[in-house]
Order: C-alpha cells, then sequence, then structure tokens
C-alpha cells in the first residue's frame, strides 16, 4: 500500500515522542504533534513536552505543532488541521517522512478519517447569547441540529458544546478547509492497564517535585483565569483548585492521579473505536523501537 504519513499513538505515558524520535531520526522524518494542549506556550511540564526526547545521537528531531499559541488564545480543530495540513505538504515537498505523534483522539480521527471542516468565527455576541441556557439546553440543541454527531464528549462541557453549536451552524457559510489525501501507516504502543497507570503515577509524582505547580503559578500571576485553567482540564484543572483554595495538596494529587487514570483509558476507547472503523492499527508492546522499525520498514517506502 502507498502510504504518505506515519502515525505513532497510544495512551499517555508509554513513551510516544520518544520512540516516535527515534524513528524520524532513522526514516528522514519530522514530527507533527498531535496534542491540544502542547500548542500552548509555557505549558510545558503539564502538558508534557519533553523536549529533550527529540535529541537523538546528538542532533533535535525537528518537530512542529508545539508551542504555536499563547494560553490566552483559542484553539480547535480546524485550525489544528489547517496546521497539520500546511506542514504535511512541506514535509513531503522537502522529501521528509511526517510522522504524527500524540494522543487526542479526535485530533488523530480527524487527520486519520479526512474530516471536513469549516473555518468558524466565534462570535462574540452569538457566544453569549448560548452561554445563557443550561448544559442540558444546550445538549439537546447539539443533538437536533447535528444528529450524526460522533463525538459524544462535546456534550459533557459547556463550552466544547457551544462551539460544536456555532460551528453546526455556520458550516455552510464559511470556507471549506483545504486538505491533502492522506493514506497513514498507524503504529500503536500498547501496555497493560496496571503498567501504564504505575507510569502514570510515578510520573505525575516527578513532576509535581519539578516544576509543575509553579508552571500553574505563573500562568495565573499572567493573567490566565482559573476559569480558563479549569478548561485546560487535568494538571491545569486539578493544581488550578488547589492554588485557588478549593483542594487541599493531598486531595489535589490524588484527584489528579485518578482523572489521568481515567484519561488514558478513554484515549484507549478512542482508539478501539478507530479501529471498528477499519483504521489499521499496528500495535506493538511498549516503545519498541525494532518492532516498530520493522513495520515501518516492510511497509512504507521511504
Amino acid at each position: 500500500m502507498n502510504y504518505n504519513l506515519i502515525t505513532i499513538l497510544g495512551p499517555t505515558a508509554v513513551g510516544k515522542t520518544y520512540l516516535a524520535a527515534q524513528l524520524a531520526n532513522h526514516f528522514n522524518g519530522e514530527i507533527i504533534s498531535a496534542d491540544s494542549r502542547q500548542v500552548y506556550r509555557r505549558m510545558d511540564i503539564g502538558t508534557g513536552k519533553d523536549i529533550s526526547d527529540y535529541n537523538v545521537d546528538g542532533k533535535t528531531i525537528p518537530y512542529h505543532l508545539i508551542d504555536v499559541i499563547e494560553p490566552k488564545e483559542e484553539f480547535n480543530l480546524f485550525l489544528f488541521n489547517k496546521y497539520f495540513y500546511e506542514t504535511f505538504n512541506n514535509l513531503t515537498l522537502c522529501g521528509k517522512t511526517p510522522f504524527l505523534v500524540g494522543g487526542t483522539g479526535l485530533y488523530l480521527h480527524s487527520i486519520l478519517r479526512g474530516y471536513e471542516l469549516n473555518k468558524v468565527d466565534f462570535n462574540e455576541t452569538r457566544y453569549k447569547e448560548l452561554d445563557e441556557y443550561e448544559i442540558t439546553d444546550l445538549s439537546e440543541k447539539l443533538k437536533k441540529i447535528n444528529p450524526s454527531l460522533h463525538n459524544t464528549t462535546d456534550l459533557l462541557i459547556k463550552e466544547r458544546i457551544i462551539r460544536a453549536i456555532m460551528i453546526t451552524e455556520k458550516e455552510n457559510d464559511k470556507e471549506l478547509l483545504k486538505k491533502s489525501d492522506i493514506n497513514s501507516l498507524t503504529i500503536g504502543i500498547w501496555l497493560e492497564r496496571e503498567e501504564i497507570k504505575k507510569k502514570i503515577t510515578a510520573r505525575l509524582k516527578h513532576r509535581s517535585q519539578n516544576g509543575m505547580i509553579e508552571e500553574v503559578k505563573k500562568l495565573i500571576n499572567e493573567g490566565i483565569s482559573f476559569e480558563r485553567l479549569n478548561l485546560f482540564g487535568l494538571e491545569y484543572k486539578f493544581i488550578g483548585k488547589y492554588l485557588n483554595g478549593e483542594l487541599s495538596y493531598n486531595d489535589m494529587h490524588q484527584k489528579l492521579n485518578s482523572a489521568i487514570h481515567s484519561f488514558a483509558k478513554r484515549q484507549m476507547t478512542w482508539f478501539r473505536k478507530m479501529e471498528k472503523e477499519g483504521i489499521v492499527i499496528h500495535w506493538i508492546n511498549g516503545a519498541n523501537y525494532e518492532e516498530a522499525r520493522q513495520i515501518i520498514s516492510t511497509n512504507y517506502s521511504v
């Protein structure tokens, strides 16, 4: 099969970035991040950018869609796709092998399934109008205007519901995203659930002791509200609640650890759903370089 993209996916804490950098170094590649939070500048520890993972054999593997916007700015699925296709086309023209790497299921799914997306101007007046409704009313409205809603997580957070409604309302009025045909060789990193939980817990302890709380304090000092931190989710949400006095340190740590475990489980649900839709994922046990390299060497013409 004639592939033009290599995708490395998996739940959090399994070593996606490190493996992808090793593979990109071997196959003359560059990395396109598929992470909904690593796009934000100065949100480094909490999002797990781990920039050192891109250093292979004394050189830095080029990476994209990391540190592209300010935390106060909005990022969405359309912008991710826009940046992805621009980067993908540039890498292809330069003879580089593009690696799409990450764990944000919706972002990965949008590329592998070729979503048709329209740019939406999030009009402040319309947003405020919708914000007056209760979340249950907004959910019902979204279901009515978009019966084929594919991402039910849009129904759990009020801001996402409002944006989904506005996208649906405006979809016929805005410029369609220009995209390329994608045929991805997709490799998934898999570990036993208990092993993932151990890695998540150990990683959280390390990050908590090495600047993650201070990182959130700096964001607050530069004007990021607690409401905004809550929308970033996970580390930023729970540390924000701790700094705001809503949670003790121990409660924050325990709740955050549990939330990340649940997040990893939801990520795997996304990937299994993708497989049911016909997306072929070559699963490997852990970040096994030799196994992944063999899959690429056998299937991908570099």
